[in-house]
């Protein structure tokens, strides 16, 4: 009877937490929401390495940012197709080493990615590390970054060939195959931006 009693005040701690939690965290997305609306700092640019993309940047406060990137991708070069990142970045150090032409920074953030191709769709959680410049006298953002990728991508194989006997074409089943991108180092890039 006690241990009955002790997992019912259990469950309802366990309870009371989760509807806490959930508020903070829904009160955290409007805020962000709220401030992403409100914003009059964007960027667009090219971001160039292993993939050639568009990238857009909403800055809502002097510390945070959301980065959307979309282009051509693929994983080391094997499955070129269309991908798309977004995320979620925070400003970790600024610099001024050089008063005259800008401040440096260093940037940091996590998000989602997904793509595919003919025969290949990935999926999985990205990070980034942002090193770069943002000029004085120019608009402009110039950025070395790597965006690793980490989660599982699948090969699907439907083709079609013909049969050596009739000469009809036919469909030819594959196997699908899934793979897991553990370390998904294949992200690095140079971006240039226009802040507006």
């Amino acid at each position: 009877m006690l241990m009955k009693k002790i997992f019912i005040l259990l469950g309802a701690m366990l309870c009371v937490a989760t509807v806490s939690a959930q508020s903070k965290f829904e009160t955290t997305v409007k805020q962000i929401a709220n401030d992403v609306a409100n914003t009059k700092s964007w960027s667009i640019g090219v971001r160039t390495g292993t993939a050639l993309q568009l990238e857009a940047e909403c800055f809502y406060s002097d510390k945070a940012y959301l980065e959307a990137i979309v282009g051509v991708g693929g994983y080391l070069g094997k499955y070129p197709g269309l991908e798309g990142t977004l995320l979620h970045n925070w400003n970790c150090c600024t610099w001024d080493w050089t008063p005259n032409a800008g401040h440096w920074f260093l940037d940091a953030g996590v998000g989602l990615n997904a793509g595919g191709s003919g025969h290949h769709v990935q999926f999985g959680l990205a990070g980034q590390a942002k090193f770069g410049i943002q000029f004085k006298k120019v608009p402009i953002r110039l950025a070395v970054d790597v965006t690793p990728v980490v989660g599982p991508w699948i090969d699907y194989h439907r083709e079609k060939a013909t049969d050596s006997v009739t000469g009809e074409s036919v469909v030819v089943d594959g196997k699908d195959t899934w793979h897991f991108n553990g370390l998904g180092l294949c992200g690095a890039a140079i971006s240039a931006t226009y802040c507006f």
